[in-house]
């Protein structure tokens, strides 16, 4: 949704800028929409580029790269899929798909899948050859979750299919009805222990075993609500977080919550719309909402910390934990460094200019890693 309504945007604003001196009813940009100007501050903290890797445009997928063991694994749209050394940005491998890609990569190290054009999944081996094709369902906008021996994916009819990682045979499929209207958006899945943790449309977060597609709890992130569907869409965000015994979520239009990863029993919930999901550690839960203000709670009991409005309609990412920042990457190519501890800014870094992926920010040893709509995967440190 966030996507086409950009293309829509720019259409427009080709066509006034040719017109408007032709036409005196062109409608102005309505200023409670535009981007907020970036604020102006002294660095608290030195951040550079450690390395960036071009790796072909997005268009409009919302990939993810996977950390899988010692190696960091990303796509781009036209079918090319990577295998990078983390630490180095070296590429120590790159193959094709063979077909354009709407949604990448997961990865357990072994075993590497993404998602191509009408629902196909391809998977790779350790040295990049294609192991096996399979089939999904439908269209898969997700990136595949892999683990424990098995591929996990939701295609957009709602279907949960579990594959063989080795052979691409299907192992079970969970059915969950679809809301009405949804968000055209790519709602995770985390593998943890014997789980797979799937965020779905309409605001829920379901635990299935990974053995069979048992599931072990179903709970709510946000409920509809409103008298029109456009009102009551409240889709899970992102994908969830699994963090010691908790999951944490966000969801459009809804909340972010944190629940018991055992049981699904509630932690705590508050109130907030995110289309992007959550960042955590191991004392805070990091939010974006869709206005841009960016917060921080506690994660034992949910108590605000600190709130950050100065991003306001800048498209954020996910937040991610970073040294001792909350890093997330804007829809006109800047990550930002805010303070953990109180959310004032520390530093600000730009890329290739193009929007950063919204749920892609990763954190691989010493680098957090970004990857642009336009294709530049790239990892910036601290000094």
């Amino acid at each position: 949704m966030r996507i086409a309504a950009r293309l829509v945007s720019i259409g427009i604003m080709a066509v006034v800028a040719g017109c408007s001196s032709l036409n005196p009813f062109a409608k102005k940009p309505d200023p409670r929409t535009l981007p907020a100007p970036l604020v102006e501050f002294k660095p608290a903290m030195s951040v550079r580029t450690a390395w960036s890797v071009p790796l072909g445009r997005a268009g409009n997928v919302s990939f993810t790269p996977a950390l899988a063991g010692d190696s960091l694994y990303a796509a781009a749209a036209d079918g090319a899929v990577y295998r990078i050394d983390p630490a180095t940005g070296r590429v120590q491998w790159k193959t094709n798909a063979g077909v354009p890609l709407t949604a990448g990569v997961g990865s357990d190290n072994s075993t590497t899948v993404v998602a191509g054009q009408k629902g196909v999944l391809i998977a790779f081996d350790a040295e990049g050859k294609q192991r096996w094709k399979a089939q999904a369902p439908s269209e898969v906008l997700s990136a595949p979750a892999v683990g424990q021996g098995v591929v996990v994916v939701r295609s957009v009819d709602n279907r949960i299919t579990a594959y063989d990682a080795d052979t691409g045979a299907r192992k079970w499929v969970v059915q969950r009805s679809s809301p009405p209207l949804v968000l055209r958006s790519a709602p995770g899945i985390t593998i943890a222990g014997s789980l797979a943790f799937v965020a779905l449309p309409g605001g829920r977060l379901l635990a299935l075993e990974l053995s069979n597609g048992g599931p072990r709890w179903e709970v709510s992130v946000g409920d509809p609500k409103g008298t029109t569907e456009l009102e009551r869409v409240a889709d899970t965000s992102g994908a969830p977080i699994v963090a010691g015994n908790d999951v944490c979520a966000a969801s459009y239009q809804g909340r972010v919550a944190c629940f018991a990863a055992a049981n699904g029993a509630p932690r705590w919930a508050k109130d907030l719309s995110s289309d992007v999901g959550v960042g955590v550690d191991e004392r805070f839960v990091f939010a974006a909402d869709e206005r841009g203000a960016v917060s921080a709670f506690s994660r034992d009991n949910g108590s605000g910390v600190w709130r950050n409005t100065k991003l306001a309609n800048r498209k954020l990412t996910a937040p991610v934990s970073f040294d001792r920042a909350v890093a997330v990457g804007d829809g006109q190519g800047y990550i930002h460094f805010l303070s953990r501890e109180d959310g004032a800014f520390l530093a600000r870094t730009a890329t290739d200019g193009s929007a950063v992926i919204g749920s892609s920010p990763i954190v691989a040893g010493n680098n957090a890693i970004f990857q642009t709509q336009a294709g530049t995967l790239v990892a910036l440190t601290t000094q």
